[in-house]
């Protein structure tokens, strides 16, 4: 076992302003502990520009070339940590939404492309064509993004699991419309429910990281990213669930504990099914009858 230190970077993002938007990340890290800085930054999902962004043609930046990769290289040099964030990609005449993982020292390690792209944004972002996971000093990291995770996809966490990932960082954008009352519906059971149940199958510790403010562009203009931004333990058990709103912008330093991967290639399905898992559907549930069922709360 080993312990790692995860910096939750719930930041407002503008529609539209990548300057301004890195900037204000710079700014968050600089409040970080310089005595006790966390291993890693979790930044949402493109924060750039922010998500489903009409513009995102006009505004996307090449990887690792562009001004975008190259800053969120800087700042993980300066301030030597590992840094994932979302960001808008451009490839040739194609846009991505794309997550970067980035080594303490500057270095692009990985990128993700999103698997699980909404169908009303399809017309703005690509479909990515793979799954990766990052070498570090930690062994191997998964990341993704948002969608990726949902109940019905957990595909993809499993397959970063069986790749060897410890941990998995997620850039998310989560968000709804101005009237809904998180009072009589707490937000977030789309997402504790495949976190906590992922986590604990596979002794691995997940991240979900949203941003906050107002969108203003594309086809979800007019609604709210809230936060709500959560992490779950090896055993699935909630460490935190970040406040929910499009003003609580939050940075919250969390240490956890990365555990050895469950199994190794063939010796994964005899590993899984002494913990319960059967391969079926996901709607069934991942454990036996009762077991993780209704024991993490949506929100907080």
């Amino acid at each position: 076992m080993q312990k790692v230190r995860v910096a939750m970077m719930q930041m407002t993002v503008k529609t539209n302003c990548p300057d301004e938007n890195l900037n204000h990340a710079r700014m968050l890290l600089e409040t970080l502990p310089k005595d006790r800085m966390p291993d890693f930054a979790l930044f949402p999902e493109t924060c750039d520009i922010g998500w489903a962004s009409a513009e995102a043609p006009d505004l996307a930046t090449e990887v690792p070339g562009g001004k975008v990769c190259q800053t969120w290289m800087r700042l993980a040099a300066e301030f030597g940590i590992y840094i994932v964030a979302g960001m808008t990609e451009r490839d040739r005449d194609k846009i991505y939404n794309t997550a970067v993982f980035i080594s303490r020292d500057g270095k692009l390690l990985a990128k993700h492309r999103k698997l699980n792209v909404l169908q009303d944004v399809e017309g703005i972002y690509e479909i990515g064509d793979r799954l990766n996971v990052a070498e570090t000093e930690f062994g191997r990291i998964g990341f993704d993004i948002c969608a990726d995770n949902f109940i019905s996809n957990t595909v993809l966490l499993h397959s970063l699991a069986r790749m060897g990932a410890r941990m998995i960082l997620s850039p998310s954008a989560w968000a709804v419309t101005p009237d809904y009352d998180n009072e009589k519906t707490k937000y977030g059971s789309l997402w504790t429910v495949p976190y906590s149940r992922l986590a604990a199958l596979y002794r691995m510790p997940v991240f979900g990281v949203s941003n906050v403010g107002y969108m203003t562009s594309g086809p979800w203009a007019g609604h709210l990213s809230i936060g709500n931004s959560m992490a779950f333990d090896a055993e699935g058990n909630e460490i935190i669930i970040l406040p929910f709103g499009a003003d609580e912008e939050r940075v919250h330093i969390v240490e956890t504990t990365l555990c050895d991967p469950v199994a190794k290639g063939t010796d994964f399905a005899e590993a899984l099914l002494a913990r319960g898992y059967t391969g079926q559907a996901e709607d069934t549930g991942l454990f036996p009858k009762g077991h993780g069922d209704g024991s993490v709360k949506a929100g907080s």
